[in-house]
């Protein structure tokens, strides 16, 4: 099942992806489970399929505004450096455990989203990630028992002000631009996804593949992530983790390539659609 949040007659709402269109659920479910975290707190999917086919009620794509596949995750927890490709361009060391980072909500954007660059910064760079989503809370969850945790798997562009990321050895800052990581545009459950590993990152500008890698050479993957995370944070359903970039981003490239104003980026994963977003330059 293919999962979308989006705006329909001014209406914050969500449905089921189906080719061309959404298929949205009734009144009565809306209203018991207004978004899609409702919906996994309430362990409510399998009603949710069932009730989006008999409501007979669908809107085509064109008529609506996507939204973060997840608008309001009561955590977005990103991981750093966690592809060796990208270790080895930014010439760090090897970790022991992940490195991570807070999102705050209001830094997602949605799918043909215009993402503005700071008119500040000219360092506006791209990282093309695969993002989970918690469906099942708990807290030390062991490797074994990760993937009963994970709701659905989406495209996530982790765009990074580098500039304002190097002020200190802190990312906070240029990690937390508003609108600055497009989510999107569905998610796909997990039960579509029998092996996540197989599944190909590609990420492109302007039609150029900038980074392309399997989730396979994640440095800490999926289980991993998930014990060490929730060992010193519950999580929670509808939390959203991040799982790092591959190498080829633009601030190592030599020399340096930043996205500019009417550039567009794309990240595609095999099987999760393509996340896309131009760009554009705050005022």
């Amino acid at each position: 099942m293919k999962l979308a949040s989006f705006t329909h007659a001014g209406q914050a709402t969500y449905g089921v992806v189906e080719e061309d269109r959404y298929q949205l659920p009734p009144a009565d479910f809306l209203g018991r489970h207004p978004d899609l975290v409702s919906v996994l707190r309430a362990d409510a999917l399998r009603e949710l399929a069932q009730a989006a086919a008999a409501s007979g009620s669908a809107v085509q794509a064109s008529a609506v505004r996507a939204l973060p596949v997840i608008p309001n995750p009561p955590k977005l927890i990103c991981v750093g450096l966690n592809y060796k490709t990208h270790v080895a361009e930014t010439k760090r060391p090897d970790s022991e455990y992940p490195s991570l980072f807070i999102r705050f909500d209001d830094t997602l954007a949605a799918h043909e989203d215009t993402v503005l660059r700071p008119a500040f910064s000219e360092r506006f760079d791209w990282e093309g990630e695969l993002a989970f989503v918690i469906g099942k809370g708990g807290r030390h969850i062991p490797k074994a028992q990760a993937f009963e945790h994970i709701a659905g798997y989406a495209c996530l562009n982790d765009i990074s002000v580098r500039d304002w990321q190097r002020h200190t050895h802190q990312f906070t800052p240029g990690k937390n631009f508003p609108g600055t990581a497009p989510f999107g545009p569905y998610l796909v459950t997990r039960d579509e996804v029998p092996d996540v590993t197989r599944l190909t990152l590609e990420t492109r500008v302007n039609g150029n593949v900038m980074q392309q890698a399997s989730i396979d050479d994640l440095i800490f993957d999926i289980p991993v992530l998930v014990e060490y995370i929730s060992r010193f944070t519950p999580l929670s359903p509808g939390d959203v983790i991040a799982t790092g970039t591959p190498g080829g981003v633009g601030d190592r490239r030599e020399p340096p390539l930043y996205m500019k104003e009417g550039d567009v980026v794309e990240v595609e994963i095999t099987g999760l659609g393509i996340l896309r977003n131009r760009i554009g330059t705050a005022a």
